[in-house]
């Protein structure tokens, strides 16, 4: 790991993240519920868009549960002393690539090679 990094700093953004995906996860939830078919109610169109917004709604809900389970690993990284360093080749990760997202867990060679 390297020891320059200010590792409070990128705990901090990644809670601040953490809590931020955990309101959006509440305020949505409304809009992932099933999608009322009753023809009487609602007509074949309208429905049609609903069912199209619920759909964008799970797959956001998909994308910010992605993205806190990457912000716990990089939290515990942070806690085990391992922050920084690429899961892959276990070369350091540098610091503008963590700076633009601080719960990158790969290089950037690794993850031009599959990684993440």
């Amino acid at each position: 790991m390297s020891t320059d990094l200010d590792l409070d700093s990128f705990r901090r953004r990644l809670e601040a993240r953490r809590e931020e995906l955990k309101a959006l996860q509440e305020i949505s939830a409304g809009s992932r519920d099933a999608v009322e078919l009753d023809q009487t109610s609602v007509g074949r169109v309208s429905r049609i868009d609903a069912i199209q917004q619920q759909q964008m709604a799970l797959a956001s809900e998909r994308k910010r549960r992605e993205e806190l389970v990457r912000i716990d690993a990089a939290l515990q990284r942070i806690a085990d002393g391992s922050y920084g360093e690429c899961l892959v080749c276990e070369e350091p990760i540098a610091e503008k690539r963590l700076e633009f997202d601080p719960s990158i867990a790969t290089c950037i060679d690794c993850a031009a090679r599959g990684g993440r």
